[in-house]
């Protein structure tokens, strides 16, 4: 049986890892299980699973769930303490690391260096820390299993075959809610339209990114570090019926892509499984006649710039990516708040990336205080937006 932590296990990622483990309670167990605020989902994945220790956000969080859960054998801990905690707990021998943005950082490094493989849901980690996540991974021998689709259809794709022959990775991408807007109507939009994902149902943050393509640009940078490979060897192209999930190249000119219907439920479950899989017999089946229409588009850097400032940072190196991600997360808090507008998260972004002075980043410190500087310049920018 394998023995599993769980950060984010109320998010949608999260939320699909229990939904496997619960269909497979003969191979997995959970150990530890980190949330945020959801005290109503966590009590019940408590309640259904039994972990030996939880974590949620604050103190008052934590308070309150030892009062719902009353007698429950459960240590309760909060805050990073208890995301580490949960993250290197002593059994587990794989970690799902979903939590939302930068704050996996420090947890999901802490898993590593306890010798944890890592099932990898958090593309900002390695958008922020890529070199030092990799080095701490090739020195604790772990393994890192991605399951972000996309990368985890590069994963699939890449499986037997030597990386000396693989010439590109194609990321798709849905597209979006925007994908045949025009960019006259952008300033517009408004959240409710943002969150209305044509194909998957995810996270608020990840949906935002998804409209702005942001995320796609978050998951180049996260190939660069997954799969070893050089910015101009990672190419996106739109894929609005979400079949394709990505492709890779080879030297000879074959492509080879991962096709399955767009459920979560498929990368996270090869990912707790591999190296075997795992049946899924609830999920609907794949039916090429259904989906004999499959197109592709180049993506529109000029309606979506997001992605063109994530191939930029990706180029620039150093300590730019981190600064992109920190304040593209605070810009999209700030839309999902109502304080700024669609159109205002790139401009917004490419104003914070112009003037942040790019360095080399020695230590996780430099990285965290670049993620300090672009949130606090994010927040400046839309608190001059809200008082306009």
């Amino acid at each position: 049986m394998k023995v599993i932590s769980i950060l984010g296990s109320t998010g949608s990622v999260g939320v699909t890892t229990l939904d496997v483990v619960g269909r497979y309670p003969d191979r997995f167990r959970v150990a530890a299980m980190a949330a945020g605020r959801n005290l109503d989902l966590l009590a019940a994945q408590i309640d259904r699973f039994h972990p030996e220790v939880v974590s949620v956000a604050t103190p008052d969080l934590a308070s309150d769930l030892r009062t719902r859960l009353g007698g429950a054998k459960v240590e309760i801990m909060h805050g990073l303490e208890g995301a580490v905690a949960v993250a290197t707990h002593r059994d587990a021998r794989l970690v799902m690391s979903a939590l939302v943005g930068a704050m996996g950082l420090r947890p999901t490094l802490a898993a590593i260096k306890a010798g944890k493989d890592i099932a990898f849901a958090n593309k900002e980690v390695l958008v922020i820390a890529g070199e030092l996540v990799t080095r701490a991974v090739r020195e604790a021998g772990v393994r890192l299993l991605p399951v972000d689709s996309e990368h985890n259809a590069i994963f699939q794709c890449l499986e037997g075959r030597g990386r000396e022959s693989l010439k590109r990775i194609i990321l798709t991408a849905s597209g979006g809610p925007f994908r045949e807007l025009s960019a006259d109507r952008f300033a517009a939009i408004t959240v409710e339209q943002a969150l209305n994902h044509p194909t998957w149902r995810m996270g608020s943050k990840i949906t935002i990114d998804s409209a702005t393509l942001m995320n796609k640009g978050l998951e180049v940078i996260e190939a660069r570090w997954l799969f070893e490979v050089s910015r101009d060897r990672i190419s996106v192209v739109i894929h609005p019926q979400s079949v394709i999930h990505s492709m890779v190249e080879m030297i000879d000119g074959s492509v080879i892509a991962e096709m399955a219907v767009p459920d979560m439920a498929i990368p996270v479950a090869y990912a707790l499984a591999y190296p075997e899989r795992l049946a899924l017999p609830h999920l609907k089946t794949l039916s090429l006649v259904e989906c004999s229409q499959l197109t592709f588009e180049e993506p529109d850097l000029g309606r979506f710039p997001c992605l063109r400032l994530a191939f930029e940072a990706l180029a620039a190196g150093a300590t730019m990516p981190a600064c992109l991600n920190a304040a593209n997360e605070e810009l999209v808090a700030g839309f999902l708040a109502g304080r700024t507008r669609f159109v205002d998260i790139p401009r917004h972004l490419e104003s914070i990336l112009r003037r942040h002075p790019n360095h080399l980043a020695r230590t996780l410190e430099d990285l965290l205080e670049t993620d300090s500087w672009a949130r606090a310049q994010a927040r400046e920018l839309i608190g001059h937006r809200s008082a306009a």
